[in-house]
């Protein structure tokens, strides 16, 4: 639990009962814990505390979970772990497609909470770190760390993505799932086999996760979206990356 006290978590509730239970039992745990009751708070206290994880309920009073995670997915890449007493496949594609990472349905054990945090938390702490090898890695052999496509390129030494002389706005997530794609061009990747190594091993979400991302990626490096020639659909396997 030592460990723990590194993290600090916000927990995102409206049930007074609830939120006060995952306060105490995180706290119990080691974790830093700030708490929030609605929609706005929550926004304000992410920009605020700068959590390093968020318990998001999704039916708040005000911002809603959804909006909640799309306006913090705009300023920052904390971890988003939804919370949701709804089993509709429906709200959990929605969650993902405005950034969530991971979500959990009501009612939840305690210790299938704590093991999905923790996972989370690894899972990005790892993939930061392999990033971190990777640049250094790469940065020699790439030509002063740049990858280039035609008007496409990404300099890894900067992790920026410029096209046709712009410079592209990327969530973290699309930024590592474009350099992997990028970086093994012309190979069929499988949904799993992305989901490993962009994601982590320990990520039990959805390979839905994979073609949400991969529709963004799309939309800002593709010259039409709707008929992409870097990012090709491999029907029942993958992805393919064409330079």
């Amino acid at each position: 639990m030592e460990g723990n006290a590194e993290y600090k978590l916000l927990v995102v509730e409206d049930e007074p009962t609830l939120r006060e239970t995952l306060e105490y039992n995180l706290t119990r745990q080691g974790y830093q814990v700030a708490t929030a009751a609605d929609g706005r708070a929550a926004v304000e206290s992410a920009r605020k505390e700068r959590p390093d994880l968020i318990l998001l309920d999704i039916m708040l009073p005000g911002l809603d979970g959804f909006e909640v995670c799309r306006l913090l997915r705009q300023e920052m890449s904390v971890p988003v772990l939804m919370l949701t007493a709804k089993t509709d496949e429906v709200d959990k594609v929605v969650g993902l497609e405005v950034g969530a990472d991971d979500y959990i349905t009501k009612p939840f054990s305690m210790r299938e909470l704590l093991a999905r945090i923790k996972a989370t938390l690894r899972r990005e702490r790892l993939v930061r770190e392999e990033i971190a090898a990777e640049r250094v890695d790469h940065a020699g052999a790439e030509g002063a760390g740049v990858l280039a496509f035609g008007d496409l390129t990404i300099n890894t030494a900067r992790c920026e993505v410029v096209r046709e002389g712009r410079a592209l706005h990327m969530k973290p997530k699309e930024y590592d799932l474009l350099l992997f794609l990028a970086r093994n061009r012309g190979i069929v990747l499988s949904r799993d086999l992305i989901m490993q190594r962009v994601w982590g091993w320990d990520y039990v979400g959805s390979s839905r996760t994979v073609d949400v991302h991969i529709r963004w990626l799309r939309e800002k490096i593709e010259p039409d979206p709707s008929s992409p020639t870097r990012i090709i659909t491999v029907r029942g396997i993958g992805y393919r990356f064409e330079g």
